[in-house]
């Protein structure tokens, strides 16, 4: 067993164990760490805590100390400092004629290190621009290619629910989204609705998933056979987070349309029919959504 802390980089960033040694901690305070890039600031997320040796990423990095005025200073400083590096680069990447998209610049906290951070549609070849860079900045420079999610996630924005992005405030990783989740959570599969900022399937689509399998396992198709209190008949709409369905009944030569509670009907036969039909869907074009 050891004793640790939770230690983030980043809002919404992922979260590293560290460990306290005698530094009283508490939850959103800054301090500095040892990290595996150099010397970091960052930000308590987690308590002192005791957890299996098996959840420790040997060495155990410490935490150096309680973040001073100076290393808030420092902090500030290397903001300033990030924006003219961004626009530096930008202007480098122009006269390089490269064919990529400049989406973040970052300082580590000692200055050893610059990097940035850019999209592009294919490989790159950015060896001479990362020797012209280092001949401004004179020290090491980095480039890493991310992908449009990774992009979204440090760019932030508001989804189409009004609030901050999951991804920028607290989603430390990302999942893969389906387009047969939104099918199964009956979602229109236009690709305006499903998608978020960055492009790909909306994240919250995942996070509903687990509740919309329960469900599914107990609610009927449409165009299922089954067995209500009033006599058999064919499902002919479903609402599963009201847990309802919409029966046709058959009634001598008349036709009736009730609702009921999903425990109140027997399922006698599955329709053929999906809950979303694929006619006049282009699969292969909402597959391109998938991340």
């Amino acid at each position: 067993m050891a004793i640790v802390v939770g230690i983030k980089f980043k809002l919404g960033g992922k979260m590293y164990y560290f460990d306290p040694k005698d530094h009283e901690l508490n939850i959103g305070q800054h301090v500095i760490v040892e990290t595996a890039r150099g010397i970091e600031y960052g930000t308590v997320a987690m308590d002192r805590k005791e957890i299996e040796d098996d959840e420790i990423v040997s060495p155990l990095k410490e935490v150096i100390r309680v973040a001073t005025n100076d290393d808030e200073e420092r902090v500030i400083q290397n903001k300033i400092k990030e924006k003219e590096a961004f626009k530096i680069c930008e202007e480098k990447i122009a006269a390089h004629k490269l064919k990529m998209k400049l989406v973040e610049a970052e300082y580590t906290f000692d200055n050893s290190k610059i990097l940035f951070y850019f999209t592009a549609d294919g490989r790159v070849d950015f060896r001479e621009l990362v020797k012209d860079l280092a001949s401004v900045f004179r020290t090491r420079i980095e480039l890493r290619q991310i992908g449009i999610r990774d992009e979204a996630k440090m760019l932030g924005g508001l989804g189409i629910c009004g609030r901050t992005l999951c991804c920028t405030t607290y989603l430390d990783d990302f999942h893969p989204v389906s387009i047969k989740m939104a099918k199964e959570q009956g979602l229109s599969l236009n690709p305006t609705k499903i998608s978020g900022s960055c492009g790909r399937l909306m994240c919250c689509l995942k996070h509903e998933q687990n509740c919309y399998d329960e469900l599914l396992k107990i609610t009927p198709n449409v165009g299922a056979k089954v067995r209500t209190p009033n006599g058999d008949g064919i499902v002919s709409s479903v609402s599963l987070l009201k847990g309802l369905v919409k029966v046709k009944l058959e009634k001598g030569d008349e036709k009736e349309l009730d609702e009921y509670k999903v425990e109140d009907i027997k399922i006698l036969k599955d329709g053929r029919r999906s809950r979303n039909s694929d006619d006049d869907v282009d699969i292969k074009e909402l597959k391109k959504l998938e991340g």
